[in-house]
């Protein structure tokens, strides 16, 4: 079972599991045509990207914890193109741990290591790519470790609802030093720039957790 948007990576994705040997039952590019499909063909195995419609968020990952959720034993693969830690760790911590696995795309480009991955989960087995462990690491550690002394002193300022113009004033500083600050602190907590999303807040939120 293959769930991928990207026509043209779905496509190819089709021509290189036939020549392994494998068989794609069903090939859709959202995640509630994947769960609907699932239920339909019971498939041995589902390889799902991350990112899907109608969000392009983590809506393939959501449906292969759901999937996991519904079927423990069912193996799932997922490839994406960068590390969503927002449900890695659910979708590795799913049923016992066995059968599921995390790679990102660029693997693809390496076709047999791909499809060694994927007989593996079939089979049982667990496959993380690396960088994926490394980030869910990182994530189970307090996220303000990486930042500096006056990083933290910003974002405790802005934490209380200071402008850059205020946090400055305060500190003596530049409005463009805490700009600069700022933009450290986004990249630090691992905040890219993504639509939908307010990474002051998101950042806010993540010092009051810790």
């Amino acid at each position: 079972m293959l769930a991928e948007d990207g026509v043209l990576l779905r496509e190819g994705l089709i021509g290189l599991l036939a020549r392994f040997g494998h068989e794609v039952v069903a090939a859709v590019g959202d995640a509630d045509a994947l769960l609907a499909a699932v239920a339909e063909h019971a498939p041995d195995v589902v390889v799902t990207d991350v990112r899907m419609p109608p969000g392009f968020q983590d809506e393939g990952l959501h449906a292969a914890v759901r999937l996991r959720e519904r079927t423990p034993g069912l193996p799932v693969l997922v490839l994406s193109q960068y590390v969503q830690r927002s449900y890695a760790g659910e979708l590795l911590d799913s049923g016992d741990g066995s059968g599921v696995g995390y790679l990102l795309k660029d693997r693809v480009g390496q076709v047999e290591e791909f499809e060694a991955a994927l007989r593996e989960v079939a089979g049982g087995g667990t496959v993380v790519d690396p960088e994926v462990v490394r980030q869910l690491l990182r994530r189970r550690r307090d996220p303000l470790e990486r930042l500096t002394a006056r990083e933290r002193e910003v974002l405790a300022l802005v934490a209380e609802g200071r402008s850059n113009a205020a946090v400055a004033a305060r500190l003596v500083v530049s409005e463009a030093a805490v700009g600069k600050h700022i933009g450290n602190i986004l990249g630090k907590l691992d905040l890219p720039p993504e639509s939908g999303t307010h990474r002051r807040v998101l950042a806010v939120l993540t010092y009051l957790r810790s």
